[in-house]
């Protein structure tokens, strides 16, 4: 699904201009990734929640030379996928067993 489609399904869905709709979808990832960058967990009900993780620093190899690299520490989003939505993907289009 692209952004635009997401938008027009929205926007249908909910009765609002595609515009209104796009701007609903900015301020969410805005605010997603403001929470993030306070080190917040977000939590989107029935989807999942979006947390920061920090990576620590580590040395790897460059694949094309070898030569061994220092890879800094970072921080990087996680997502966790909520139980309800990890039930629905894996019972979806399974045949009723009698």
């Amino acid at each position: 699904m692209t952004k635009d489609e997401l938008v027009t399904r929205l926007a249908e869905s909910s009765n609002i201009t595609k515009k209104k709709a796009d701007e609903i979808l900015s301020v969410l990832a805005e605010s997603i990734s403001e929470a993030l960058r306070k080190g917040e967990k977000t939590p989107l009900p029935g989807i999942g929640s979006f947390s920061c993780v920090e990576r620590k620093a580590k040395t790897g190899r460059n694949p094309r030379t070898g030569a061994v690299i220092k890879i800094p520490a970072k921080k990087a989003a996680k997502f966790s996928v909520s139980t309800a939505l990890a039930t629905a993907l894996n019972t979806a289009g399974k045949a009723k067993i009698d």
